[in-house]
């Protein structure tokens, strides 16, 4: 009786062992692509909030442009180099190509 007892625990043992081991790295959702989806998630809610913040910065200089037609203008000729017909724009830039504002 023992020995029955023993070796239904043992197919058990075993079953689960298989089991496990099969979860870990055969499965469609194996621990590694766990681990590798986990940090996608982390490295897309950065974007999300990058995004999130420059949306937020085009709403707040929309606003403020939008109600004066000199900053308008001002606006388009720095973001947007546009210039009037015959007329040449000098843009002097910095070390890392970034234009240097007065």
């Amino acid at each position: 009786m023992k020995q029955l007892l023993l070796h239904k625990y043992r197919f058990y043992t075993f079953t689960f062992a298989g089991l496990f081991l099969w979860m870990l790295f055969f499965d469609i959702n194996d621990f590694f692509t766990q681990i590798k989806m986990y940090r996608e998630l982390g490295r897309l809610e950065d974007e999300k909030k990058y995004y999130t913040e420059k949306i937020k910065e085009v709403e707040k200089e929309r606003i403020e442009v939008m109600g004066n037609k000199k900053l308008v203008e001002k606006f388009a000729r720095e973001k947007y180099l546009m210039k009037k017909p015959k007329e040449e724009i000098f843009v002097i830039v910095d070390e890392e190509n970034q234009p240097i504002e007065k």
